[in-house]
């Protein structure tokens, strides 16, 4: 039995593909490409790329474009095809599908149809950028591009700058430096960060550092190749007995009970329940 014989199921499957290394693709991954009735792709060159690589021939098989641009026209075609019966088989351009990539709208036509949608996982940016970053990866948030105008860069970063995560973003090498400069500014200097550049590649390179340091570092020299950038979490500022006991005074103001409002103040402030009760005593008339 030829591996084509092999066939899948009727659905949509998602694949993720290597990011720089050829080599960072699952097994399972190619089991998909090599036996999916129709394959989609992001960049049908990329991919062709990818298949050669590999070993796996088309045999007839229909290779079709799906980006953003031809998006709303092809997305049908191939929901289509699913409800005849055919295994359909998306890779992006590089990583995981649906991150930072035009599958999303696929997926969701897909599962409101009623079909099967698998995914195959692997290769991921975002996630390598975590791995090598030395910043917290307990919580993460993935905030992708930022908006190419300097005021919603701005709006969006001070919307994030008290998220309590390590935040992920992708940026063009060529807007690295004012974008560092902007997040030095907003989210502040000394916040921990890191630039990851060509990562799984021959020049891959992390350079780790405060916004501030890597603000300078990148102001005048662009780095080369794909970019990753990583912010750290705020480091919380210490609460003192005033902000203890003016939170507490709120929680009473908005119905809490004294012994609520200190649970509530020790539990959000992250200080000991002791010493909160012993400064709402203190105000207690």
């Amino acid at each position: 039995m030829t591996d084509r014989e092999q066939s899948l199921e009727a659905g949509l499957y998602f694949v993720a593909t290597p990011i720089g290394a050829a080599r960072d693709i699952t097994l399972r991954g190619l089991d998909i490409l090599r036996q999916a009735d129709v394959l989609a792709a992001e960049d049908t060159r990329n991919t062709r790329r990818l298949l050669d690589i590999h070993g796996i021939a088309l045999e007839g098989r229909k290779l079709i474009a799906y980006h953003d641009h031809n998006g709303p026209k092809v997305r049908p075609r191939l929901i289509g095809m699913i409800r005849e019966g055919l295994s359909v088989a998306y890779v992006s351009d590089a990583g995981t599908p649906l991150v930072a990539d035009p599958g999303y709208a696929l997926a969701r036509a897909a599962t409101e149809a009623g079909f099967k949608v698998v995914a195959a996982p692997g290769a991921s940016a975002v996630l390598a950028a975590l791995t090598v970053a030395g910043l917290p990866t307990d919580r993460f948030l993935f905030a992708g591009f930022l908006p190419p105008r300097q005021g919603a860069r701005k709006a969006l970063l001070e919307s994030l700058e008290s998220v309590p995560a390590t935040l992920v973003f992708f940026e063009s090498p060529k807007r690295v430096g004012k974008t560092l400069d902007l997040m030095a500014q907003v989210l502040g200097p000394e916040r921990e960060a890191a630039l990851c550049r060509e990562l799984t590649k021959k020049f891959e390179e992390t350079v780790r550092g405060t916004l501030g340091e890597l603000a300078e570092r990148y102001a005048q020299t662009p780095p080369r190749g794909e970019v990753v950038l990583l912010v750290g979490p705020p480091v919380a500022r210490e609460a003192d007995d005033g902000d203890i006991r003016q939170a507490v005074r709120e929680a009473i103001e908005q119905g809490a009970s004294r012994r609520d409002a200190v649970d509530r103040v020790a539990r959000d402030m992250g200080v000991p329940r002791r010493r909160v009760y012993a400064l709402a005593l203190e105000g207690k008339e």
